[in-house]
C-alpha cells in the first residue's frame, strides 16, 4: 500500500520537531502547553509512521486526543492551526449535530464525506496552481481567436508565406493590446455552460450521497449542463476561459484518488462538544439518541470504510481530536469503547488576566492589531497604552468571574463595547489620532463596572 507523504514546504512537518511545532502554535495560541505538546507528538508520530515499511505502518493506529477544558481557551484554534501546519484536510464538526440512525438529522458518516470534499478542494487547488500559467496561455489564444476578424482567403497570385506572416503580425498586435488593457472595453460572445442541477425529492432512508451517485450513473449526459451564448467584456471573458482551461488540464479522477489517499493518511477531524452526547447520570427525558450517537461514532473512530462519491474511504488512520467542556457530564460518562479510542487526554487551563494581556498583544492576529488595522482604513491612528490593555484584561476577567466564563471570547465583547463610539464616529472624526488610555477605558465601561448584573450589558 502506498503511503501519502505531504509535499515539502518551508514549514513542512517532516522538518519540524515537536518543539518547533509547539513554537509555531505559540504564534497563534497563548498558553495551553500540555495540549500543544500532545498534538505536536501526534503530528510527529504521523510523520514517523509514513517512513515505516507499509506492512508495519498499517498496524500503527493514530493516538486520538481528548481535550477537556472550558469554552474559549483555544481547543479549536490549536486543532485548526495544527492542520494548516500539516497541510492536512481538516474538518471541525459539532458532535451534538449528529443523531442516531433512524432519527431525523445528520448521520455520522457525513463527517467523512465532508472531509473528502475538503481534500478534493485542497488537491484541486494545488493542481490548478501547477497548470495556471499554461491555462492562461490557452485562454489568451482562445480569446484572440474571438477578437480577430476572420482570416481572408489567399489570393491566387499571393504568396502563402507572406499571408501567414501578415496574419501572425496582426495577432501579435492584438496580443499586445490585450495584455496592456487597451481591449478591456471590447465585448465578445462566448458559449457558457449553465450550471444547473435537477431537483429531486429525497427518499426516506436514502442519503443524498447515494442519490447523487445513482443519478450520475443513470443519466450521465443530464449533469453536463447546457450551453448558451453570452456577451461579456474582455477581462471577464479571459477569466472565464482561464477557469475553463484549468478544468480541462486537470484530471479530476486523479484528483479524487489523491484526495482520498490524503484524507486516509493525513486527515484530521475535530469533534467539538463531545460532552453534549455524553450520557448524564440519572438523566431522563426525550433525548434517547445521545448514547446511540456515540455508538455510531465509534466505528468511524475505530476504523471503518465509508462510501463517498469519490470512492471508498478507510478511516483507520484519520486523526480524531475531540473536545468538550464537561461541565455537566464527565469523560467517564462516554461509553467505555469510545473512551478507549481517545488514549491521550489533556486538560486545558482557564484563562486569567495575564493570559488576556498576552492574547491582546502577542499573537500574529492579536485583537489590538486587528482593531488598529480596521481603524487605519478610516485614516485613524488608534493607539493603546499598556495601562489600558491591562485594564481591559482585568475587566474581561471580572466579567467572566461574575457571569458565564466564556474565556477569550469575552475580549471580543469587551473590545466592541470599548470602541463602540470610535467605530461609529470614525469616518466623521476630525482628530484622526486617538489614544486609548486607562481614563478612556474607565469612561466607556464605567456603567458596566458599577452594575452587578453584568449580563444585562455583555452577553
Amino acid at each position: 500500500m502506498a503511503i501519502y507523504l505531504p509535499e515539502k514546504t518551508q514549514t513542512s512537518t517532516d522538518a519540524l520537531t515537536p518543539r518547533q511545532i509547539v513554537a509555531e502554535l505559540d504564534k497563534y495560541v497563548i498558553g495551553q502547553r500540555a495540549a500543544k505538546r500532545a498534538v505536536a507528538i501526534a503530528l510527529r508520530n504521523r510523520m514517523r509512521r509514513q517512513k515505516l515499511p507499509p506492512e508495519l505502518a498499517e498496524e500503527i493506529a493514530p493516538k486520538n486526543i481528548l481535550m477537556i477544558g472550558p469554552t474559549g481557551v483555544g481547543k479549536t484554534e490549536i486543532a485548526r492551526r495544527l492542520a494548516r501546519l500539516a497541510q492536512s484536510p481538516f474538518l471541525k464538526v459539532e458532535a451534538s449535530k449528529f443523531t442516531e440512525v433512524g432519527y431525523v438529522g445528520r448521520d455520522v458518516e457525513s463527517m467523512v464525506r465532508d472531509l473528502v470534499e475538503l481534500g478534493v478542494d485542497l488537491v484541486r487547488e494545488e493542481r490548478i496552481e501547477e497548470v495556471r500559467a499554461k491555462a492562461a496561455q490557452h485562454a489568451e489564444e482562445r480569446l484572440l481567436d474571438l477578437l480577430l476578424p476572420p482570416a481572408r482567403p489567399i489570393a491566387p497570385d499571393e504568396d502563402s508565406a507572406a499571408h501567414r506572416e501578415q496574419q501572425q503580425q496582426t495577432r501579435e498586435r492584438f496580443r499586445e493590446q490585450l495584455r496592456s488593457g487597451r481591449l478591456d472595453a471590447r465585448v465578445v460572445e462566448l458559449d457558457v455552460r449553465e450550471k444547473s442541477m435537477p431537483s429531486f425529492e429525497i427518499v426516506n432512508g436514502t442519503s443524498v450521497e447515494e442519490i447523487d451517485i445513482n443519478l450520475k450513473e443513470m443519466l450521465p449526459g443530464f449533469f453536463q449542463g447546457r450551453t448558451k451564448r453570452r456577451k461579456m467584456k474582455v477581462p471577464e471573458a479571459l477569466e472565464y476561459l482561464r477557469q475553463e482551461e484549468e478544468q480541462k488540464l486537470i484530471d479530476m479522477e486523479s484528483v479524487s484518488k489523491a484526495a482520498v489517499q490524503r484524507v486516509q493518511e493525513s486527515g484530521i477531524i475535530f469533534l467539538d462538544e463531545i460532552d453534549k452526547i455524553a450520557g448524564r447520570e440519572g438523566s431522563h427525558g426525550p433525548d434517547v439518541s445521545r448514547e446511540g450517537v456515540q455508538r455510531d461514532i465509534l466505528p468511524i473512530v475505530e476504523g471503518t470504510t465509508v462510501n463517498t462519491k469519490h470512492g471508498m474511504v478507510k478511516t483507520d488512520h484519520i486523526l480524531f481530536i475531540a473536545a468538550g467542556a464537561f461541565h455537566v457530564s464527565k469523560p467517564s460518562d462516554l461509553i467505555p469503547e469510545l473512551q478507549g479510542r481517545f488514549s491521550i487526554r489533556v486538560e486545558l487551563d482557564a484563562l486569567g488576566t495575564d493570559e488576556f494581556v498576552r492574547i491582546l498583544t502577542e499573537p500574529k492576529s492579536a485583537l489590538i492589531k486587528q482593531y488598529t488595522a480596521l481603524m487605519e482604513t478610516e485614516g485613524i491612528d488608534l493607539r493603546f497604552t499598556s495601562g489600558a490593555i491591562q485594564q481591559i484584561a482585568d475587566f474581561a476577567t471580572r466579567v467572566n468571574e461574575r457571569t458565564e466564563n466564556i474565556g477569550a471570547r469575552r475580549l471580543h465583547t469587551v473590545m466592541e463595547k470599548l470602541l463602540d463610539e470610535i467605530s461609529f464616529e470614525g469616518p466623521d472624526l476630525s482628530e484622526k489620532a486617538v489614544t486609548i488610555d486607562e481614563a478612556y477605558v474607565t469612561r466607556m465601561l464605567a456603567d458596566i463596572v458599577k452594575n452587578e448584573d453584568l449580563s444585562r450589558y455583555i452577553l
